[in-house]
């Protein structure tokens, strides 16, 4: 089992760290696999005035230290081809500070970044778009030839406008099918975007709910993102899990998934 956690933007060295020694600290307790997860750029944000993020050179330096210190994997998200190179540089120069690309959601389809990602000695994990049938992830899967490792990460189906839903049946398909580890993003799988073009919205008491429902048919990977303070993160906030409840949570999963 594995869980990919932290904040939606890194902030700063020490707030990172902050997130990221808890929740190894938790994981390890419950002998997962933990991966620290955080954004150098949001480049997908609803306005254009919403704040983005601290920037690579700022962040990739951060998970060094963060590495050092804790011997932990790390993840980020890339949207072009010269990201994945520069990463890809950053790491054949300070070793293998990124442990895992991923894919934006928005991005699912983009043959020639998937096929960069993939050529990378980093796993891939590739975010389901919310516009996809789970049997369309083969086409997905198609483009990655090569790749060390490839995962797929569930975050949710658009269901009209500005709604979303989980497919359970869904991702018991993907997983009897598909020849690639799949991931649940309780996160953003809570997410309601607001009308006329608000935030991105949602009620993170439904991360507890849609992970243990995952853990319940048998996904042994979770996606969730965790901020000190929720309420005042850069982005994505109302859909965060508080840090405080993160010991929780993984306490629930970590029962459903061994009683599942």
């Amino acid at each position: 089992m594995k869980i990919i956690a932290g904040p939606c933007q890194h902030e700063s060295l020490e707030h990172s760290l902050k997130i990221a020694t808890e929740c190894k600290r938790v994981c390890d307790m419950y002998g997962i696999t933990y991966f620290f997860k955080a954004s150098y750029d949001k480049a997908n944000r609803t306005s254009m005035h919403s704040k983005r993020g601290a920037g690579m050179n700022a962040t990739l330096r951060a998970f060094k230290e963060i590495k050092a210190s804790l011997g932990v994997k790390t993840l980020t998200d890339v949207h072009s081809i010269s990201q994945v190179c520069l990463i890809e540089h950053f790491n054949e120069l300070e070793g293998s500070v990124v442990d895992v690309l991923q894919i934006p959601a928005l991005l699912c389809r983009q043959t020639d970044l998937i096929r960069c990602a993939c050529q990378t000695n980093m796993i891939v994990n590739i975010k389901k778009g919310q516009f996809l049938a789970p049997w369309d992830v083969a086409g997905i899967l198609s483009k990655t030839e090569g790749a060390k490792e490839v995962w797929i990460t569930e975050r949710g189906t658009s269901f009209g406008y500005n709604n979303l839903v989980v497919d359970f049946t869904g991702i018991k398909y993907m997983m009897e099918n598909f020849d690639a580890e799949i991931v649940f993003d309780a996160s953003h799988s809570s997410q309601k975007p607001s009308s006329l073009g608000g935030s991105s919205g949602g009620d993170r008491s439904n991360v507890s709910v849609l992970a243990k429902a995952a853990a319940a048919i048998g996904v042994k990977n979770l996606f969730v993102e965790v901020h000190d303070d929720p309420d005042r993160s850069p982005s994505d906030g109302s859909t965060m899990l508080h840090l405080k409840d993160f010991e929780r949570l993984v306490n629930e999963i970590h029962y459903h998934t061994h009683s599942s």
